[in-house]
């Protein structure tokens, strides 16, 4: 039986073997790794922090250990020379210097929640320093703080903040300052389709962002589904947190959005800790310890794209959205919402800059599981197309949100990358922010040692 190797594959391959032959000589030329980082750190290193595919059976499962997005693990991504598993801040620092010395680029990785993975890849000889076990956790109830090192995942920080109190919560994101919360909060999911009248409350919700209180989150999936007929549809899953009781809740859901109809069985009163796994995945079974979990059970592959709203979308437009769903059957479409405590704080106070004036920021997510060239190729063109549709709804100029990262807005690989070449796209994540960011990054790191296809570059005086 032969096999069918392409070109690309061949090509790869041989340059992935030379690359590390040369690796090999360049540890041979420049002496013994751990001695370096025993000089560094002034004590004698652990072996077992340093991993290499000669030496190490444990490195190709630390490798993939954090990998979420599936794309990313496969046999024709780059690999890192050397994985440093540091076990301290002096082991952190020392594998900095050594990696440099040895002429290699560095990656940084805690949870490995990056959608481009640029936490871990690196196209030119890198090593890459694994926080793992930099994940401690110290919670102050009395002063309402916590201290949290890097390599934390916020299902931790959370699992943490619930075994220390049930009425403090880490407002941080639905993917597992400290506020106060109640002991008891109220979780909702409804779904109604095209046929149930999803773009009039689709387009009802957009009206009322702003005029919802801080206490009440509510979201929209958008996804398709196939009608009573099995003809293609979509659905909209309005996915809500409120920081109450039920009785209250309908009560200002019947004042607010009697268009959806909220019903009291609709409604799931809980602990804030529950509902931060529950309002992810929807799954009742979730337990609490499923916050531990630092990896996908299942084999994910996905690619994302952001924008931000600032005026509401008409009905003709969302319907306009709908016909994109309904000629891929595919994707999946997330309208969340700003205001509140996100327009309080001013554009240029933190790095962050979609404050006020933004309605909500929308994430366009394609998702499969089994790698299929094919099915990558629908998958990419669905997200890309939805992407061009929205063009016209969206800000002007267009922006995008950093977590949701998008090499497609652009790239900067060679190392002497300027500033005027990043604009583009790092405006688009930082607005006016993006010149300072540069600035600063010129006064902690001129040679743009920590680099990556998408950071920041310096801007020097």
């Amino acid at each position: 039986m032969k096999e069918m190797v392409t070109l690309g594959s061949v090509f790869f391959t041989l340059f992935f073997v030379r690359y590390l032959v040369s690796c090999r000589d360049v540890d041979d030329a420049n002496g013994n790794f751990y001695g370096c980082l025993s000089y560094e750190t002034g004590n004698q290193v652990p072996y077992n922090i340093v991993h290499t595919v000669w030496s190490s059976k444990s490195y190709q499962s630390i490798l993939e250990s954090s990998i979420h997005n599936a794309r990313f693990n496969n046999s024709n991504v780059p690999k890192p020379y050397y994985i440093i598993v540091p076990e301290n801040k002096e082991q952190v620092r020392a594998a900095m210097i050594c990696c440099k010395n040895y002429g290699f680029e560095t990656r940084i990785r805690s949870g490995g929640h990056d959608y481009e993975g640029l936490s871990y890849i690196s196209y030119k000889p890198y090593c890459l320093v694994d926080l793992f076990s930099l994940r401690k956790i110290d919670i102050d109830v009395q002063e309402k703080s916590a201290w949290v090192e890097a390599g934390a995942t916020l299902g931790e920080l959370y699992y943490s903040i619930a075994n220390k109190s049930n009425t403090l919560a880490f407002p941080a994101g639905t993917c597992p300052s400290v506020v106060e919360v109640p002991p008891v909060v109220t979780l909702f999911t409804v779904a109604r389709t095209h046929e149930e009248g999803a773009t009039k409350l689709v387009r009802k919700w957009q009206n009322l962002v702003k005029e919802f209180p801080e206490e009440l989150f509510v979201r929209i999936n958008i996804n398709p589904k196939k009608d009573s007929l099995g003809k293609p549809s979509i659905q909209a899953s309005f996915n809500s947190l409120y920081l109450g009781r039920r009785r209250h809740l309908r009560r200002l859901m019947r004042r607010k959005f009697p268009e959806l109809n909220l019903k009291s069985r609709d409604c799931e009163e809980m602990s804030w800790i529950n509902s931060t796994i529950r309002i992810d995945s929807y799954r009742k079974d979730s337990r609490m310890e499923d916050l531990l979990e630092r990896k996908d059970k299942r084999l994910t592959f996905y690619k994302t794209k952001s924008d931000y709203v600032k005026k509401p979308l008409s009905e003709k437009a969302l319907e306009g959205l709908w016909n994109v769903f309904k000629s891929t059957g595919d994707g999946l479409v997330i309208l969340t919402p700003h205001g509140g405590k996100m327009s309080e704080i001013l554009e240029d106070a933190i790095p962050f800059p979609h404050r006020k004036g933004v309605l909500y920021n929308v994430q366009y997510f394609a998702l499969w599981h089994h790698p299929n060239q094919t099915v990558e190729k629908i998958k990419f063109d669905w997200v890309n197309g939805v992407y061009d549709y929205m063009a016209k709804f969206v800000s002007k100029p267009r922006t995008a949100y950093l977590n949701t990262r998008d090499l497609d807005l652009g790239t900067t690989q060679n190392g002497n990358e300027k500033y005027s070449e990043a604009k583009s796209w790092g405006q688009m994540y930082f607005n006016a922010n993006f010149e300072k960011l540069a600035r600063v990054k010129y006064s902690v790191d001129p040679a743009n040692y920590f680099r990556n296809e998408q950071s920041i570059p310096p801007l020097g005086p």
